[in-house]
Order: structure tokens, then sequence, then C-alpha cells
């Protein structure tokens, strides 16, 4: 893979995060572990909705689309507002997000650390169904089950971008987009399983230098 700068440290395994090997160990998961759980989950949740609520058929795939949906706005504000600090961010929060991320842009093809921690995305995968659950009552087991499958679909793809050759047909686009973000300019794109919030909120790569760059750095 070619580069237009070095915005990265190894393309291999990243060193231990952390010295204690149980924290470490943590901090590490096979990309198949969370994507299962939380299918399961999803399942589980569809499941309540349909035997224990009185939510009509059509509303389940409504609220479970719109849980999709919401989950790639989360994922892009996460990615760019949270991930991301802004400039003039404390020390305390730019380490902080480093851990969170950062260490992932240093060491973009360790595929153990390609998805959060199973532990902590069920803490809060159950943190929001009780919020949901609180705000949507009935309604917040399918809008859920909808948020969690846009995550688990958000994994598969980005696990694919970073450990797969890109394909000869549309989809090569989310291989660009993110290459470009990690190996390039990491204030654009910050849409990994779409690009949609990356257009509204006009972080698409601007200048046809950009675009032709972003074509470049998956060659």
């Amino acid at each position: 893979m070619k580069t237009s700068s070095e915005k990265f440290k190894s393309n291999g395994e990243a060193p231990p995060m952390f010295e204690n090997k149980i924290l470490n160990r943590l901090t590490q998961t096979h990309i198949a572990t969370p994507i299962v759980i939380f299918l399961v989950y999803a399942v589980a949740l569809l499941w309540y909705t349909v035997t224990r609520t009185e939510v009509l058929a059509f509303a389940v795939v409504g609220l479970f689309l719109l849980g999709t949906l919401t989950f790639t706005l989360a994922e892009y504000i996460v990615h760019r507002w949270v991930y991301h600090p802004p400039h003039g961010s404390s020390d305390k929060y730019k380490e902080m997000t480093y851990n969170m991320h950062g260490f992932h842009h240093d060491y973009p093809k360790d595929k153990k650390r390609l998805a959060m921690p199973p532990v902590l995305a069920m803490v809060i995968s159950t943190v929001l169904l009780f919020l949901f659950e609180l705000v949507l009552q009935q309604y917040a087991f399918a809008y859920l089950a909808g948020f969690v499958v846009g995550y688990a679909l958000y994994l598969v793809v980005h696990y694919t971008v970073h450990m797969y050759p890109p394909p000869k047909n549309f989809l090569k686009t989310l291989w660009i987009n993110h290459a470009l973000h990690h190996y390039s300019k990491d204030e654009i794109l910050f849409g990994v399983s779409q690009p949609l919030w990356d257009y509204v909120f006009r972080t698409m790569p601007k200048s046809k230098r950009d675009k032709h760059q972003a074509v470049e750095v998956v060659r």
C-alpha cells in the first residue's frame, strides 16, 4: 500500500497496550466474537418485541431500520468528535482518546484490535437499553436491535477494509475512503460503514488532488 506520509507506526501486530497481561488481553478480541454476540442480542431483542409487546409488525421493521440509521450517525459523531480530539484538548483527554482510537491509527492492521472489547461494548449496549426503554418504552427493543446490528455491520466493514484487498466494484469506495483517513488525512472521511454523514457534514475530500490521492492510496 502506498502512503503519502507516515501517518502510522506499523502495519503489523501492535505491542502490548498495558503492562498488565489481563488488562491488555481485555483490549483484544477476535472479530467474530462481538459480531456473533450482537447479532444474537439483536435476535433476542426482536423476539422479545414480537412476543412480549404490542408493537405491530410494520412498526418493528420501521424501528429496526431507524435504529440502524441512527447507529451510522452515532458512528460518525463518535469517530469525529470523540476519537479525534479537537485542537486545544487537554493532555488527559488526548491520552484517553489515544487509548480508545489513536492506538488503532498507529497499528491499523492489528486484527485483534479492530473492534471495541466485547465487555465494554456489552456494558454500553446495556446502558443504551435502559436509556432507550426510558424514552421509547416498548418500542426501545426493536430500535436497539437495529442499532446493534448497525454496529455488527460496521465491524464487518471495518475488519474487511483493513484486512482484505478492495473489490473491483462500487464497494471499493469504502476501502478508498478509510485508507485515505488512515494513511493521509485523518480530519476527513469519518464514516466507515458508509459515507452518508461525510456528505451531510461536508467531510468528503474536496479537491481533485485529495480525490486522486484517495485512489492512489489503495493501489
